[in-house]
């Protein structure tokens, strides 16, 4: 269902550019913006592994030095039958936790030390577990191509915006609605539903996860993860925000929109429903 959902979202976003396209420079015009905004993602999605644990100060381990860690990682690498991704350690005192890599044969998983600090073994375990999926699933590539997407529509608002600037076209047929639903409202969509996008594909990695260890694991990590980051969020950059198990900037009631994560109560829900139908 979680796919379904993304690609529905996905065809969203499509259409949207199309449409933009259509209006500001034709086909060719939005052929332009998506083989640009293409361009920009590109980097980021091959070298998103190495650009992101750099960021976060990531310190590589190993079975001698983290042999714990470094054992759990590989015996759900196993249930999952894939490769056995790097594995990271960031020292930070904010339990948090991410997954990222191209491909599940170019893959790293990080936990700050907080976490280690405050889960129990099998909470780790369902931690663990998300992330995996979340390799498994391929979906940095599927976050790249919302990401190149959404891109492609801020720049073709942008473009509009500068049009009419400088006495360019002002939409089809000059119609300055049409000029404003381009500047305004299309970027704004295209933001929440990349955003959707993204919650789309945390769900997808809980249920993923699921297969791999007991839900009820998972369900009380997060519990834990929600308490412990309102008590002491972590400094994150916005680009990565979605990269994390747990998003300290998500919000409550219209701010939801704008969240890379779906709230946690939701997600405990749904895994201790899977929970009992096991």
């Amino acid at each position: 269902m979680s796919y379904l959902k993304t690609f529905a979202l996905l065809a969203v976003l499509t259409a949207l550019l199309i449409f933009l396209g259509d209006m500001l420079g034709g086909r060719q015009g939005a052929v332009s913006a998506l083989i640009f905004a293409g361009a920009m993602n590109f980097g980021a999605y091959w070298w998103s592994d190495r650009i992101v644990l750099r960021m976060y100060s990531a310190r590589r381990v190993d079975e001698g030095s983290a042999p714990g860690l470094y054992g759990m990682v590989a015996e759900l690498a196993g249930r999952a039958k894939m490769p056995m991704p790097a594995v990271y350690v960031i020292e930070n005192d904010t339990p948090n936790a991410f997954a990222t890599g191209r491909n599940p044969g170019h893959a790293a998983v990080a936990v700050t030390t907080g976490i280690m600090g405050i889960l129990e073994r099998e909470e780790l375990e369902g931690v663990i577990a998300h992330e995996l999926s979340h390799v498994r699933h391929r979906d940095i590539l599927i976050s790249s191509i919302a990401a190149t997407i959404a891109g492609a529509i801020i720049l073709l608002a942008r473009l509009a915006y500068f049009s009419a600037i400088f006495g360019g076209r002002r939409g089809r047929d000059g119609n300055p609605l049409a000029l404003l639903v381009m500047m305004i409202v299309a970027p704004v969509a295209a933001m929440i539903v990349r955003l959707a996008v993204s919650r789309s594909r945390e769900y997808g990695a809980d249920d993923g996860g699921a297969v791999l260890t007991n839900p009820l694991y998972l369900a009380s990590a997060l519990r834990k993860l929600e308490y412990q980051n309102r008590r002491h969020p972590m400094q994150v950059n916005d680009a990565t925000a979605h990269l994390f198990i747990v998003n300290p900037l998500s919000g409550q009631t219209l701010a939801r929109l704008f969240s890379t994560h779906p709230p946690i109560a939701e997600r405990v829900r749904r895994l201790e429903g899977k929970a009992a139908g096991m």
